[in-house]
């Protein structure tokens, strides 16, 4: 599904840990890796030197953990003191990147308006779509178990669809990228739709319910050419507890999600993706426009 793909770490995040398994990233179809490493040369809002000590171990560092090399595949080591979203998106432009991969903790809604994040940071700057790894997660994997995730990234994808501007341009965006994969590289995708409750009227409730799942029918017809196993479901409740309880029993590898905001003041509005980005541990396939 996706090639040329960017991993940025800042070794707290523990994604240096995919340089140990690039044959395994291989099998997912990548190939061209980037690691990425920056090293900030800010100390208390004041320009500090640069600490080519620190860049060149980070480097060594990084290239140490590369594991072996299978024909056909390209793995560079990119460790610099360049602004981290300069940096990202200069590379994303001269290796043709079509997918990010970062780490972002799960956080409660007041941190991230507190901290930020370099990943919405990312996703404000760039039309690549960005994978998100929790560093909970990925820290706790034994090696078996990360080689096994690596090979299968985005093979059972959980789609959650609620026919809002970001609905339907997560869509759009999936259909592309899927159109571009290899036959069997992504063997499911389960589409979800979740009404939510209070509604007071039975019959509104029975229309809201046809509509979502002609919708569903719609979108498994449009994804059938494209991926083997398609499901449908509709459900009711809270949307983001559905999606996650929708995730945990249907062996989902990762949860595509999508925000359709294009001007800063869309950026400070709640959506249900950013209830998604804060409360899921499930590793995510983030697509937004360059806002």
């Amino acid at each position: 599904m996706f090639k040329h793909c960017l991993i940025c770490t800042d070794f707290s995040d523990g994604l240096q840990r995919l340089a140990s398994f690039v044959e395994e990233l291989s099998l997912s179809g990548i190939t061209k890796l980037i690691f990425l490493h920056t090293v900030s040369v800010w100390e208390d809002e004041h320009l500090a030197n640069v600490d080519e000590t620190k860049l060149r171990e980070a480097k060594a560092y990084l290239e140490s953990l590369v594991g072996q090399v299978p024909p056909g595949v390209e793995v560079k080591v990119e460790v610099s003191s360049v602004r981290y979203l300069d940096l990202v998106n200069q590379l994303v432009e001269q290796e043709a990147i079509d997918l990010i991969i970062n780490g972002m903790p799960v956080r409660s809604n007041l941190e991230s308006k507190l901290f930020g994040s370099h990943t919405l940071s990312l996703a404000k700057s760039t039309k690549v779509p960005v994978m998100i790894l929790r560093p909970q997660l990925i820290s706790t994997y034994t090696v078996e178990e990360m080689a096994l995730r690596c090979q299968h990234l985005w093979r059972n994808l959980l789609v959650p669809y609620d026919a809002s501007s970001a609905g339907n341009y997560l869509i759009e965006r999936l259909k592309g990228a899927l159109a571009k994969a290899p036959q069997g590289q992504v063997e499911s995708c389960y589409f979800l739709s979740v009404l939510e409750d209070g509604v007071r009227h039975p019959e509104l409730m029975a229309i809201r319910l046809q509509e979502a799942e002609a919708k569903l029918v719609e979108l498994k017809q449009q994804f059938s050419p494209l991926v083997p196993n398609i499901t449908t479901e509709v459900r009711h409740g809270s949307p983001v507890q559905e999606i996650l309880d929708t995730a945990f029993v249907n062996d989902i590898t990762a949860i595509a999600v999508a925000s359709r905001r294009t001007t800063l003041l869309d950026w400070t509005v709640p959506s249900l993706t950013d209830n998604i980005l804060n409360r899921s541990w499930f590793p995510l396939l983030f697509f937004s426009p360059k806002g």
